[in-house]
């Protein structure tokens, strides 16, 4: 979710709260374009972080205290002079726009109270820190934007500060809003949820979203083609909402998807169900969460890049292999008809004159039916049966060394599918340390390789849930766990679940010597069985069960590769909240 006026309320609301009449202890500059503020209150201690990063800017509380360069910038000597030590008097928004006053209360060199004010943007690459005088007058901001670089605004030492106007939208709190509602969405021809971002501040298009699916209302459709009932109930959810904002009834919550955190959002939501969310007391470690766990799957994949790679290069090279191998099968198809044509001329080729270039005989092997036999005249009649015969011979052992290779081709393929999907499922870097090594015990990466060398033991275990009955669900992160998994900790009578026809992990629970297992229980492992597959993203996938002692490792099989036979089967839905992870 972008980071918008609505998540900027309840943010202001938070620091307002917390840090109205504390004092600014400490002034840090980490990065060039992020500031860390100390604050002491009555309550406690708290950092406050600042960033007007382009790419992510943000506000909040934290307790982690980063590292300062050795000597500090400009910007922040400057603040440190002014409102170190100062006292915090308020933390204000101004209407719903993505900006947050922090007015602060001074003693200049004369010992005047002075009051100033910081103001942080949260706009994009147009986010910046400024630094007010009381008058509204730019002292200096941690960006500087001149004329040639914005035609809207300068932001320049001794220049006055306002808020650019580059849109006609209007405010929501403003008492008359609503005033003409109706009239404000249809004139725009556009879908309705663009309509409300696009004519009030503080709207990012998911809570635009929100409100069109909190009034009923198809959120894609036209907004002149609401009715005036439609119009109601969307201004209606709208009201309501100002007032949930005004009255700082906030919930902050992360919305999970397949295990990772999709969205987040300040007001309750009913895009997506309950259990899908994880609610926070505070807005700032719900931000802090989110961007974390955010951040730690993208350096997952990026940290993962290098092995996708292998695994990609190997997987396009064996399916061009068995494409080509495929291909010289469907010629060898053709074998039998040489066959035929050689049996039939040894049974009718002495009435067949010399020099003949074909010739009719009855099919025995087909109700006696006229075929026609292709001959050479230049050979004679016995030597093009010979030749029949060795054209046949040469195709079947084709064919059958064929059969062979593309088994295994085939199997190598599978076996680079379910690797790809370790990988998609990865989420630490212990996960990638163990595909790695699976990598490197099958070949794919050579002994020896920069890639092998100095690799941490790996100490990993499978996933560990627990079914609302109380069992013991594991799942295998990878081929190598799937192994251990199903033949080393597994017992005979516990059960085994894995998404059919499809790569995924082995899924077990454990019975602990019970024979009779709550239905809930095979529900839930077949849901993991199901999400922690290939199949995933289709939010229902076939799964087979089986009780351990029935399944069974081929000979020379690749790692995580298995055979049963006499299995149930079940469709799964791919989704996973509800069961409690250990």
């Amino acid at each position: 979710m972008a980071f918008d006026g609505i998540t900027i309320a309840c943010l202001t609301k938070e620091l307002n709260d917390t840090l109205t009449g504390g004092r600014i202890s400490k002034i840090a500059q980490p990065e060039a374009d992020e500031l860390l503020f100390t604050i002491k209150t009555l309550q406690g201690q708290y950092r406050l972080l600042l960033s007007a990063n382009a790419s992510l800017p943000l506000v909040y509380l934290t307790d982690i205290n980063k590292p300062s360069p050795v000597t500090a910038p400009n910007f922040c000597m400057l603040l440190r002079k002014h409102i170190q030590n100062g006292r915090i008097t308020a933390i204000t928004q101004p209407g719903l726009e993505r900006i947050i006053h922090v007015r602060v209360e001074h003693l200049d060199e004369l010992g005047d109270l002075c009051l100033k004010t910081l103001v942080i943007e949260l706009m994009g690459k147009h986010s910046n820190l400024i630094f007010l005088k009381d008058d509204d007058t730019i002292i200096d901001s941690i960006k500087h934007i001149s004329g040639a670089v914005s035609s809207v605004r300068e932001v320049l030492p001794g220049r006055e500060y306002f808020i650019p106007m580059t849109q006609e939208k209007r405010n929501p709190l403003d008492a008359d809003a609503c005033t003409d509602f109706g009239e404000l969405l249809a004139a725009k021809p556009v879908p309705v949820y663009k309509a409300v971002y696009q004519s009030y501040t503080g709207f990012s298009p998911i809570m635009a979203q929100e409100l069109c699916h909190e009034a009923g209302i198809d959120a894609d459709l036209p907004a002149s083609a609401l009715s005036e009932a439609q119009f109601l109930s969307l201004k209606d959810c709208f009201q309501r909402m100002m007032d949930q904002i005004q009255s700082g009834l906030f919930s902050p919550a992360i919305v999970y998807q397949d295990g990772v955190p999709k969205d987040y959002f300040v007001l309750p939501c009913s895009l997506y169900p309950e259990q899908a969310q994880k609610k926070y007391d505070s807005v700032s470690a719900m931000l802090a969460d989110y961007y974390a766990e955010k951040n730690t799957v993208t350096r997952i994949r990026q940290r993962s890049a290098d092995l996708r790679k292998i695994v990609q290069t190997a997987l396009e090279r064996n399916v061009k292999k068995f494409d080509l191998q495929m291909a010289q099968m469907k010629d060898t198809e053709k074998r039998d008809k040489y066959r035929i044509y050689g049996e039939m001329i040894t049974a009718y080729g002495y009435s067949v004159p010399e020099g003949s270039k074909s010739f009719q005989a009855p099919n025995y092997y087909n109700n006696n039916e006229e075929i026609t036999v292709p001959l050479n005249p230049d050979i004679s009649v016995m030597d093009n049966a010979k030749r029949y015969f060795e054209k046949y011979a040469k195709l079947k052992r084709t064919s059958e060394a064929l059969t062979e290779q593309t088994a295994q081709v085939k199997a190598e393929i599978e076996y680079l599918q379910s690797v790809a999907t370790a990988l998609d499922l990865a989420r630490s870097e212990a996960d990638l340390l163990e595909i790695r090594e699976e990598l490197k015990q099958t070949g794919h990466i050579r002994k020896g390789s920069a890639q092998t060398r100095k690799q941490p033991k790996i100490v990993n275990k499978p996933y560990h849930y627990v079914s609302s009955d109380g069992y013991d669900i594991f799942v295998g992160k990878n081929n190598l766990q799937n192994d251990r998994l199903t033949f080393q900790e597994g017992q005979g009578n516990d059960w085994w679940f894995h998404a059919k026809n499809c790569p995924g992990s082995h899924v077990l629970v454990k019975t602990n010597g019970e024979t009779n297992i709550p239905d809930a229980t095979f529900e839930e492992a077949a849901r993991l069985a199901a999400y922690y597959s290939k199949n995933r993203e289709q939010g229902k996938a076939e799964v087979d069960y089986i009780q351990k002692k029935h399944v069974k490792k081929p000979n020379g099989a690749k790692p995580g590769f298995v055979v049963y036979y006499t299995n149930y089967s079940m469709v799964a839905e791919t989704e996973i909240s509800g069961i409690r992870e250990v």
